[in-house]
């Protein structure tokens, strides 16, 4: 489904919270290896196919909410706005604190927010469709300012005890992940006009997303619903990567190339392509047959691992930060999930 959205809503705030402790490829293979008797991680293995050097873990003390809040703390002092001025809490992501109330309670009382809040989920394009529903409100003239935020908790669903090379590829996608947060403060943009140099006002100005859910079952982690209310094994992530690599297959770039076309710009056309990073080959494997240059990619998931609905505003914090985009730039925001899904959002900064 194509929406052209013509600069209704603009990202005004974005910061991302990274919890300070760190985990490198070769202690996670190490922790394996001392907790599963018999089975032991070939040396280098985690590392070679995935590119990953390390992750962010976050403190026992810590739950998705408090991650989500970090960030959004971090937004309100950057804009110099106080909790009055929210007006919704959209909490988006794949992790929550329990399956009720909606994890978005807990971040708007760890924030002091008096604010309506709900919950939007869809696995690791949890953040992209919460931009979604935030900028739609928005230009209903529901809401002014709507704070999306996300907290990612993967750490909590990793399994350290493997009995065998199997298990192990099943559970592989736990040993890729990383706990973050991340906040996006968006507001109502000026009406759509074009500035002295022929440019669009800032604002999101264009989405599209697809889906096939006959895929759904490669990956899961499907505790905590009605289908595995209390199995310990349903706590854990499971997924088949093959089944999971022709499900993208089948799903393809078609809404990527019309969100384009509709848009009427080329990749080119961006300062930076943030694309949702599973493991660094991947990356590069979509950005080839996606057609989207190399130079135009923002490399993150080496050093920061995969972070799910937290990867593209960390990767677009990362572009800001270093200088290869700011006001006036096209973005773009490449979104794949799980279930599966593919999104994507053309944004001027």
């Amino acid at each position: 489904m194509l929406t052209a959205l013509s600069g209704r809503s603009r990202i005004a705030g974005l910061e991302v919270y990274v919890p300070p402790a760190r985990l490198d490829t070769a202690a996670v293979e190490r922790r394996i290896g001392e907790r599963s008797p018999g089975f032991r991680v070939p040396k280098g293995l985690i590392g070679r196919v995935t590119g990953i050097r390390s992750r962010s873990v976050m403190a026992d003390s810590e739950q998705a909410s408090d991650l989500a809040a970090n960030a959004a703390a971090k937004v309100l002092a950057e804009c110099g706005l106080q909790t009055p001025d929210i007006d919704l809490l959209i909490f988006a992501s794949a992790s929550q604190d329990m399956v009720e109330p909606a994890t978005g309670h807990m971040v708007a009382a760890k924030l002091g927010l008096g604010s309506p809040v709900m919950d939007v989920k869809n696995a690791c394009n949890s953040f992209l469709n919460g931009l979604e529903v935030a900028d739609a409100l928005i230009g209903s003239g529901r809401y002014h300012r709507v704070l999306v935020a996300t907290g990612e908790s993967p750490s909590r669903a990793v399994r350290w005890t493997v009995p065998d090379f199997e298990t192990f590829a099943s559970s592989f996608p736990g040993y890729t992940m990383s706990d973050g947060g991340a906040a996006v403060l968006l507001e109502a943009a000026d009406r759509p006009a074009a500035d002295s140099d022929g440019k669009d006002t800032a604002g999101i100005l264009a989405m599209g997303f697809t889906a096939r859910s006959s895929h759904w079952s490669v990956g899961t982690l499907a505790a905590g619903g009605s289908a595995f209310p209390r199995d310990p094994e349903a706590t854990y992530f499971s997924m088949d990567g093959e089944k999971l690599k022709e499900a993208f297959l089948d799903l393809g770039c078609g809404i990527l190339d019309q969100t384009l076309a509709e848009a009427d710009l080329q990749w080119t056309d961006f300062a930076v392509v943030c694309v949702h990073q599973v493991s660094a080959p991947y990356r590069e494997i979509f950005a080839e047959r996606a057609g989207v240059p190399r130079d135009r990619l923002v490399p993150a998931v080496e050093d920061f691992g995969n972070l799910a609905s937290v990867s593209l505003p960390l990767q677009l914090r990362l572009a800001l930060d270093s200088g290869r985009c700011g006001p006036g730039d096209l973005v773009a925001l490449v979104g794949l999930a799980g279930g599966v899904s593919l999104g994507m959002a053309v944004v001027r900064l």
